[in-house]
């Protein structure tokens, strides 16, 4: 399918003291898209991302989503760069969350509940709390949570920059299953050229000061995708295609200043 979900017109962004983070934003996400918003710090990716969901109102222009087919808690799940869990509370109350704040009770939530934990491995871990799991586990947490809701749309803010090589590459891998088994239209914010280009269709390389978008990169690679393709020659061109974007527009920085 590729009827327009997310659409994004001249949008801009200025904060109080007079911060340009982002302007003239143009962007299409089509129903089904696994879009990653690529560049490096300070360039608008995660101001961007939360103005699509609604948590930053946007200065000038306009975002748009289609309206939803079916009802749902929430239309939007969104995972943060830290897991954002209640210290308090265990596993199974965190996901909860978003459903207790819709209003479902504990018990009628459960099935879903250990449901979407089943989902990210987490069914023995449901009375656990976050202090008693890894930095990957948290994640997963958080990704539960955010998937409960049964959303049509996933925004995810570097969610893994801060684990290690294999962790890292093992929540890859259970996102682009996520997404394919529930046919999620995804936005994942990146610093990682080799992170975007396993997990995406398009990777959106943005400019910095202001942000906006530089170059879109269609990877032309079968999806979703496995191990294998992190070693064949393909996902080494596709690197170094959008490698080859982002620093076209790192050197147009250079110019600009």
């Amino acid at each position: 399918m590729t009827d327009v979900l997310i659409r994004m017109e001249g949008v801009a962004k200025q904060f109080n003291k007079g911060v340009l983070a982002v302007q003239d934003m143009n962007l299409t996400i089509n129903r089904g898209d696994f879009v990653s918003l690529l560049g490096p710090s300070g360039c608008g990716k995660s101001t961007a991302l939360k103005m699509i969901a609604g948590l930053l109102p946007v200065t000038t222009g306009k975002i748009t989503l289609s309206a939803p087919t079916t009802k749902s808690e929430q239309d939007l799940g969104f995972v943060f760069q830290e897991p954002t869990l209640m210290p308090w509370a265990p596993v199974f109350d965190n996901v909860w969350l978003p459903l207790r704040l819709a209003g479902i009770d504990r018990k009628t939530a459960t099935t879903r509940i250990r449901a979407a934990l089943a989902e990210v491995g987490l069914s023995r871990f449901e009375a656990s709390y976050p202090r008693e799991l890894s930095g990957g586990m948290k994640m997963r947490v958080s990704i539960a949570r955010a998937l409960v809701t049964r959303p049509r749309i996933l925004l995810m803010d570097e969610p893994f920059a801060a684990l290690d090589e294999m962790t890292r590459m093992k929540l890859n891998n259970d996102v682009i299953r996520l997404a394919a088994e529930h046919a999620l239209t995804v936005v994942f914010v990146t610093h990682s050229v080799f992170e975007s280009v396993y997990l995406s269709h398009r990777v959106v390389v943005m400019a910095a000061r202001p942000g906006r978008v530089a170059a879109d990169v269609t990877i032309a690679a079968p999806w979703p995708r496995d191990e294998s393709f992190r070693t064949s020659e393909q996902y080494v061109h596709e690197c170094r295609k959008v490698s080859a974007a982002l620093k076209a527009t790192l050197n147009m920085e250079d110019i600009d200043h």
